[in-house]
């Protein structure tokens, strides 16, 4: 088991060039990048979707996926490289492979009526249908799905009629097979568009699932029809809000008959509609960006806390027109339904949305959809991290959050390498495949320089000097690596005889460059000569030289991976290879440094792994296999040496642990030894036999600021190196926890404290002034249009914040304000003399009760907080509340359960349960 531990992970976003990238099927959904597939599983301990597996056997782009509606372990994909590939998610491998499929199979889908069977189609078609095992394995043509007049979009099976199948065209139009039924090709065209020759793409269709024969359909300019694929007849044209609306995708709720939902194209609106009106009954503005392809899960987690009472409507189907009850109004006549929207925009955001309440259950933002070439944390603040991708833009990341907090302007073509400026210039360079190098100012968001020198040809390297500000070097296929002033001023043309992909610059000496050719070569160039000869040339490696990095503790000594599988160490002083690392089995990309153990190399490779190496024998000491696919980029963080990043074709960015490799170094820390068993120079370090000991200059700061201190720094030691060794986010955090435990002063909690876990009594504190900002702040802060919280929701929402908290006065004041007083006192409040009112679990659960911890005011006494283990009952007939409490613990830790002999005044008895134990039953008044 690896040693190296993965600690974050930057999922990738959605694509937006193919249909069918979203699918869902019971408890699991998927979306593509342009390289890798996603797939995230409900967790029913927690009802939460977290990522399962990173699918990324594909070389190609990935044009459809579709899940196996008998057997939800199985999954199926295409890619542009006329490949279709079965995969097994559960046990997350290739179970079979179809090479040549006759074209690219542009839509995908398994078949309906058969079990192992997956048809796919190019744009003119035929349908090609693969019988994956059995008898009649290989691919057949179906008899009917050919020579077909325009392009298709999309196609879909049906979910009842065996055989049928609809396809949906460029030009409008529809073309519906059916076994024993006469084809119906190009049919069904928008009325707009008949007699002419203009297109309106079917951007989606889906069958009715409550229907043999109704269809649903998206043009993308004419709209949204429903239609009867037997009788050619449209049934229902649905009508937007604005003429300017257009339909990018759509889907069926499985969870409320006759409901839909749509996206539009060019902003983030989800509407939701009833096939029994014409408009939609509700319209949610989620981003600013368009939507690209969504999908409603079947099977939605549970609520995990309401204060709402489930509604139900029993009016609706999808085929028949819904009556709504004499006492309800039209738009009252349709609740929103429950369920968890899939949803994928045109940006590459990915975001599971739960329409019933009205909120995310989480966004990924500005995420990279293709091959991620590069990343480097910021040196003044690492807290940030820049990533490059063939997508054409870097992003910036605040490692904490695991959020996109800035984005390039795009447009570049691929940006293979990345620099960030020395100290704190908020500036990065970038270099691109065909429009040179550039300088972006994220702060001010725009490109603040450009240099053009290598022409339209690729530059496969960008190094910042940070010995020297003023100086940027770029390589390029067109054999030329230059160095540069940042206003544009060419210091030097470094002449190759071939292709240049790497450069680094010393950071031990300003003035020296090393690069790595395609001639199999390294070189070193001294920059404050006029020479352009190098000083020395390395050879060999047997294939070309890809990366070179300078090690940031021994002078002299630099290391370089190649495309024939090796690691060489070169000694700059001795010229000489000192120590080749054998092991990958592919081209090696990335090459880090790390910045406190002078032995320790990091390298990752197109064999999909990263391994760790200690330069002094040579060994691997370590090799990580979670990425599925070529690893380029590494870089370590500048403050926590044994934090890294890596980067992948399989769109993520991962951050990794590297402490494990170091526990004896862990252990003299902890036992408080003397510093020589800590920190030592590295030329002790790096002889054979040596425990590892620190070298860099963040343990040499940590020591200095602790020699500084007086009295016993032994608490400040090991929380200086805590953070050190630990990776971001959770040592700060916990220290934090410790400091409010030993009595610190409030005021000296740093200002992200409260994004943290948080001390109870400030957890308190700030969870009642939110639900205060909610009740008081002005709508206008919630901005205006379709899809804001109205105040109702923003009121309930307050309510389940005081709900949580315990403090049931405000709750139930806020729900009487609401006009729901019965759900105020649907639980256990009561006032029964000084009895205590017990806050039940949400979902009903059996277990204990927590401790007393707010005044219930007008309840007359205190509210508990809840564990899992109360359940009650209404009765509305008297406006009063019965509640039946089953085998709670008191505060004390005794049993709270009374004995039947010996009830409370005011307190009738009821049979438990199973085991006849007797239970009080509380009769309360109102609590207004």
């Amino acid at each position: 088991m690896s040693q190296v531990r993965q600690v974050g992970l930057l999922a990738a976003g959605c694509q937006p060039w193919n249909k069918d990238v979203c699918a869902a099927n019971g408890d699991r959904f998927a979306y593509c990048a342009t390289l890798a597939i996603y797939i995230y599983q409900l967790d029913h301990r927690y009802n939460e979707f977290k990522l399962h597996a990173i699918m990324s056997e594909h070389k190609k782009t990935i044009t459809a996926i579709s899940w196996c509606p008998h057997n939800p372990d199985l999954f199926a994909s295409g890619s542009t490289d006329n490949l279709v590939i079965i995969w097994n998610v559960a046990e997350q491998k290739v179970i079979a492979k179809l090479d040549n499929t006759k074209g690219i199979p542009a839509s995908l889908s398994w078949c309906w009526n058969v079990g192992d069977a997956v048809a796919f189609v190019s744009h003119r078609g035929p349908l090609f249908v693969w019988t994956i095992s059995g008898p009649d394995s290989g691919v057949t043509v179906h008899k009917e799905a050919h020579s077909f007049l325009s392009d298709i979009c999309i196609f879909r099976w049906h979910t009842q009629k065996k055989g049928k199948i609809v396809f949906g065209h460029i030009d409008g139009s529809l073309s519906i097979f059916q076994p024993g039924n006469k084809s119906q090709k190009h049919v069904l065209r928008p009325e707009s568009l008949e007699g002419t020759d203009e297109e309106d793409p079917v951007t989606a269709l889906e069958w009715d699932p409550l229907s043999t024969d109704y269809l649903l359909v998206a043009n993308l300019h004419f709209g949204i029809r429903l239609l009867d694929s037997e009788s050619l007849y449209c049934i229902t044209t649905f009508n937007f809000p604005s003429a300017a609306a257009s339909v990018q995708c759509l889907a069926w709720v499985p969870s409320a008959p006759g409901m839909f939902v749509t996206g539009d194209s060019q902003v983030g609106v989800l509407r939701v509609w009833n096939v029994s009106k014409t408009t939609p009954i509700e319209n949610f503005k989620l981003k600013k960006t368009g939507f690209h392809c969504l999908h409603v899960l079947n099977s939605p987690p549970r609520k995990k806390f309401s204060t709402q009472s489930p509604t139900k409507n029993h009016h609706t189907s999808s085929t028949s027109e819904a009556v709504p009850p004499p006492t309800l109004t039209q738009n009252q006549a349709f609740s929103l339904p429950p369920g968890h929207a899939v949803c994928c925009f045109l940006d590459g955001g990915v975001g599971l949305y739960d329409m019933g309440a009205k909120k995310w259950d989480f966004l990924r933002d500005l995420g990279h959809v293709e091959t991620i070439f590069d990343c480097k944390f910021k040196p003044d603040d690492p807290n940030l991290l820049a990533t490059a991708s063939f997508d054409g833009t870097i992003k910036v990341w605040d490692i904490n959050t695991l959020t996109a907090v800035y984005t390039s302007p795009g447009n570049e073509g691929v940006i293979y390498s990345l620099s960030w400026a020395p100290g704190d210039l908020n500036c990065i360079a970038g270099a691109t495949s065909r429009n040179g190098a550039f300088i972006w100012d994220i702060k001010r968001g725009k490109m603040v320089q450009r240099f053009n020198e290598h022409g339209k040809n690729g530059i496969f390297c960008v190094a910042w000097s940070h010995k020297d500000s003023k100086r940027i070097a770029t390589c390029s296929g067109d054999g030329f690596c230059i160095i540069r002033t940042v206003d544009g001023k060419v210091l030097h043309k470094y002449k190759h005889p071939a292709a240049v992909f790497g450069c680094d610059w010393s950071q031990n000496n300003k003035d020296m460059i090393a690069t790595g050719c395609e001639d199999k070569n390294v070189r070193v160039y001294y920059v404050a000569t006029s020479s352009d000869q190098p000083l020395k040339v390395f050879s060999g490696h047997t294939a070309k030289v890809f990366h070179v990095k300078w090690s940031p503790l021994s002078e002299g000594i630099l290391c370089s991976g190649s495309d024939d599988g090796s690691v060489r160490i070169w000694d700059y002083t001795q010229d000489a290879c000192i120590n080749i690392l054998s092991g990958h089995t592919a081209p090696v990309r990335g090459l880090m440094w790390n910045t406190e153990i002078p032995y320790l190399l990091v390298s990752g490779s197109w064999d999909y792994t990263i391994k760790v190496w200690d330069t002094r024998e040579g060994t691997c000491l370590d090799t990580v296999y979670d990425h599925g696919a070529d690893v380029y980029g590494l870089t370590c963080h500048p403050r926590r040496p044994f934090t890294m990043a890596s980067c992948s074709r399989d769109s993520t960015v991962r951050l990794w642990s590297l402490t494990p490799l170091i526990t004896p170094l862990q252990i003299n820390i902890l036992a408080d030894r003397s510093w020589e068993e800590i920190i030592g120079n590295t030329d002790h370090a790096i002889e054979q036999g040596t425990p590892p000991l620190l070298c860099g200059k963040v343990s040499r700061d940590i020591k200095h600021e602790i020699e500084k201190l007086t009295g016993n720094p032994r608490a400040k030691k090991l929380r200086w190196f805590s953070e050190c060794l630990s990776p971001p986010g959770g040592s700060d955090n916990l220290w934090n926890l410790v400091a409010v435990i030993r009595g610190q002063d409030d005021s000296l909690l740093p200002q992200n404290y409260c994004k943290g876990i948080m001390h109870l009594k400030h957890l308190i504190k700030f969870r009642t002034s939110e639900a205060q900002e909610l009740t008081t702040v002005k709508m206008s802060k919630f901005g205006g249009g379709i899809g804001v919280p109205t105040k109702e929701e923003r009121l309930r929402e307050a309510a389940d914040i005081h709900l949580r908290l315990g403090q049931i006065q405000r709750y139930c004041e806020l729900m009487v304000g609401l006009g729901e007083p019965p759900r105020a006192l649907r639980w256990e409040l009561g006032r029964v003399q000084g009895s205590k009112p017990v806050v039940p679990d949400a979902g009903g659960g059996s277990g204990t009760l927590g401790t007393p911890i707010a005044d219930a005011g007008a309840c007359s006494s205190t509210g508990v907080a809840a564990g899992a283990g109360g359940s009650s009952r209404v009765e509305q007939s008297t406006g009063a509340v019965t509640t039946i409490c089953r085998g709670f613990t008191s505060p004390a830790g005794t049993s709270a359960r009374a004995e039947p002999s010996a009830p409370a005044a005011g307190t009738a008895w009821i049979p438990a349960g199973p085991d006849g134990a007797a239970v009080p039953t509380v009769r309360a008044g109102t609590c207004s």
